[in-house]
Parts: structure tokens; sequence; C-alpha cells
């Protein structure tokens, strides 16, 4: 519809979206390789690729758990 004229109000600082905290990125990482791991363990016909699989879903809870962390620790320093 075209420029009103009014100026854009600058986004504030708290409002930025902020980076994955560094420990879930870590346990994204050990995630995505204990994934292909298993892939290559299970392709070899070898079991020990459970293993692998039991890694990965302790990563990716890890992984939530940082970035639900980093979320409310953003949150709280926000409304204080």
């Amino acid at each position: 519809m075209g420029d009103t004229g009014r100026r854009r109000a600058p986004v504030s600082p708290d409002r930025r979206i902020a980076p994955m905290p560094r420990l879930a990125l870590y346990a994204l990482i050990v995630c995505l390789l204990a994934v292909a791991a298993a892939v290559v363990s299970f392709a070899q016909g070898s079991w020990l690729g459970i293993v692998w699989v039991l890694i990965a879903g302790l990563s990716s809870n890890m992984c939530w758990y940082y970035v639900k962390r980093g979320k409310a620790e953003r949150d709280t320093s926000v409304t204080n």
C-alpha cells in the first residue's frame, strides 16, 4: 500500500533473538553425531547402534533443556 510517512520504531535490544546457549549447541552436535553413528552401526549389522540411539535420545533431551533454560533466564532478566 505505500509509505505512510511514519518512521519505524527501532527494535529494542530485549526483543532481538538471542543466540542458542553454548551447551545446547554442543548437545545438538552430539545428538547429530550419535544418530549418524547409529545409522552406520545398523547398516553394518551391528547391534551397538542401540547404544548410539540411547545417546542420541539423551543428548536431544539435554539440548531441549538448555534451550528452554536459556529462554527462561532471558525472560526473567527482561522483566526484572
